[in-house]
């Protein structure tokens, strides 16, 4: 088996190509969330942290490079990035910070002897965020939901803008 000598995005192909010529109607619920996180209660920073943890939690490439690239663009610390996977023992994050990432972790991740969000977290959650900003974070984490499957199964390429991150 030969390996490519090239390894620049340009050279990773993707599973699948665009799916907007197959499903254009994805295109409009995209924008719909993409603004929900535009006109967003929290930092936009919060968003790209809690959806960095989800692309470390899912195990995708392409979400994990989106989001870390995301949050250089915003001028976030390298120490902050770097820190999301360990976030818990991790000193650089505020307590809201903390909620979202807790947050977006416990919907992610299965819990076989109880609820993923439990009261307590809610209640921890809602202390640093008004109703507004709750359902801010619920549709951060909606966004990753929608674009799981494509970012799992098609595997868009990491790096590469929308549009451009599918084989033709």
């Amino acid at each position: 088996m030969s390996t490519p000598t090239t390894t620049g995005p340009r050279s990773r192909r993707s599973r699948m190509p665009n799916p907007l010529p197959f499903l254009p109607e994805m295109a409009q619920v995209g924008e719909g969330l993409h603004q929900a996180l535009r006109n967003s209660a929290i930092p936009q920073a919060t968003i790209h942290l809690l959806q960095l943890r989800a692309g470390q939690l899912l195990g995708s490439t392409y979400f994990t490079v989106r989001e870390t690239g995301n949050l250089r663009r915003i001028e976030e610390p390298e120490e902050r990035i770097t820190a999301v996977a360990t976030w818990r023992d991790a000193t650089c994050f505020t307590a809201a910070e903390r909620a979202a990432l807790e947050l977006v972790e416990a919907v992610l991740t299965p819990n076989p002897s109880g609820e993923r969000v439990p009261d307590e977290m809610y209640a921890r959650a809602s202390a640093h965020y008004d109703h507004r900003a709750m359902w801010s974070l619920i549709m951060a984490i909606a966004h990753i939901g929608f674009f799981t499957p494509a970012a799992l199964i098609a595997k868009p390429v990491p790096g590469m803008p929308p549009g451009q991150n599918y084989t033709d």
